[in-house]
């Protein structure tokens, strides 16, 4: 059964690991890669990424993108967002310590925080505007 407006964003705005999927060119299916992303209801879905990835590269080419996120428990469940790149901007601390507090207990924060500046070097925010939902849980009656 599909969800509602109300209850696919929820369910969207929950931590969950993102499947992103983005066209990889002609003769060749997308790239699908997991991602931790940042979305509250209304709003645009946030991603960051290195500037020089080949997800960067290709969103860049084809200007937009799209996303997934499951569950399997209480119920199956998921919701998929596709729509146009509004905008990136350089990603800051502040953002990767807000994605870092989104996904982690509150211990491991700081340690990913190092590891994330002395191993991933400097990031892109990637804002995409969802244009089109699908969404279904198998349990609802």
């Amino acid at each position: 059964m599909p969800l509602s407006a109300h209850e696919r964003e929820q369910f969207l705005a929950e931590p969950h690991i993102a499947a992103l999927s983005v066209s990889a060119g002609e003769h060749r299916g997308p790239l699908t890669v997991p991602i931790w992303y940042q979305y509250h209801p209304g709003g645009e879905v946030w991603v960051l990424t290195g500037p020089g990835s080949e997800k960067a590269r290709l969103i860049e080419a084809a200007g937009r993108f799209t996303m997934m996120v499951e569950r399997v428990e209480p119920t199956v469940r998921y919701v998929s967002v596709e729509g146009a790149v509004t905008r990136t901007a350089p990603g800051t601390d502040d953002m990767m310590r807000e994605m870092a507090q989104r996904y982690l207990v509150p211990e491991k924060v700081d340690a990913y925080l190092h590891f994330a500046k002395a191993q991933l070097g400097e990031q892109v925010a990637i804002y995409l505007r969802p244009e089109h939902w699908r969404s279904a849980d198998m349990g609802s009656s």
